[in-house]
């Protein structure tokens, strides 16, 4: 690896439009995505990373350059802004009284689609309701669904506008009241006005366990997409009404090891099910805000999830030319 790859970047991750090629996973050594993985999930404080990836500092690039780089930059891949005028966007407050009472989440919908629109909620990672995922709500919303992402952070104060200290607050949540309080964002955008009563979710890592979770929980949802999410406990599987699309990446053992047992549940309670892992990808590989975005996956990934919520809660048969399921 040459320096130059790993030069500081000068701008914020909420800065402006990319100058630079895009860094890609190949960039970094496999050791240093796996230190950065146990880092962004809290099994690493940020000086053990630098401590352990110091020996992968080389040609003059420091272990903080290499963290730098690996960090998100929202604004530079933002898709859909939040002032595009072809979506309605809002922040909404909603109940939540087995949980923590009062939370507040992002509510997006087509400005111009007339009627009720299928719904689907977006589970947030580990970082809460950071700007990423509410571009993932607009993308939604010009899909023509009606689109919420909640904010697990909400009763800490919300997202605070920096991934280090958003990933420590979340350490501090009840998880137990964190899950109810998803149950009721998704009570609660099924019943909306604007709803046309069919329900869809997509998480993504621990959204995907949450996606998972919602799906043993929620009779009466249609379709849960886990992006690389942990899997539940086999016990729970019978309890899954809703048909499943689960994506996981290639390298990411800790998150696909806990899947065939429940896959084996699966199978044995007659749940609908497909399971996709795209390789060669890392985990995370479909947020397009860090270095382990895989463009080609995530295309893919994403084009199979809307595929799924079109025809479980739109009511749209399949596109012809449609990817084959496996």
């Amino acid at each position: 690896m040459t320096d130059s790859k790993f030069e500081p970047s000068p701008e914020a991750a909420s800065s402006g439009p990319r100058s630079h090629p895009r860094r890609t996973a190949s960039d970094f050594h496999p050791e240093v995505l796996k230190l950065f993985d146990a880092y962004v999930h809290g099994l690493l404080d940020r000086r053990g990373f630098l401590e352990r990836a110091a020996r992968f500092a080389v040609a003059g690039v420091t272990a903080s350059a290499l963290l730098d780089a690996l960090m998100p930059r929202f604004a530079e891949a933002a898709q859909v802004a939040g002032d595009d005028k072809r979506i309605k966007a809002e922040y909404v407050e909603y109940e939540s009284p087995s949980g923590n009472v009062k939370m507040r989440g992002y509510l997006v919908r087509p400005a111009k689609t007339p009627g009720k629109l299928p719904a689907v909620l977006v589970a947030h990672e580990n970082r809460g309701l950071n700007p990423h995922i509410e571009d993932v709500a607009r993308r939604l919303a010009l899909e023509n669904f009606l689109a919420f992402a909640p904010d697990a952070l909400f009763p800490l104060g919300g997202y605070p506008g920096d991934e280090d200290k958003a990933r420590d607050l979340f350490a501090n949540l009840d998880q137990a009241k964190t899950r109810e309080d998803f149950v009721a964002a998704a009570k609660f955008l099924r019943a909306h006005g604007q709803s046309n009563g069919k329900l869809g979710v997509v998480g993504f890592c621990y959204g995907g366990g949450i996606a998972h979770f919602l799906a043993t929980r929620l009779p009466d949802l249609a379709a849960a997409v886990p992006f690389y999410g942990m899997a539940p406990s086999p016990e729970v599987a019978a309890q899954v009404k809703a048909e499943l699309l689960i994506h996981l990446a290639d390298q990411d053992e800790r998150i696909n090891m806990s899947l065939p047992p429940y896959q084996a549940a699966l199978r044995a309670a007659g749940v609908k099910f497909e399971v996709y892992r795209y390789a060669g990808t890392q985990h995370g590989f479909h947020n397009d805000t860090t270095p382990r975005y895989d463009e080609a996956a995530a295309k893919l990934a994403w084009q199979r999830t809307l595929a799924l919520f079109r025809r479980t809660i739109a009511g749209h048969p399949p596109a012809e030319g449609a990817p084959k399921t496996r």
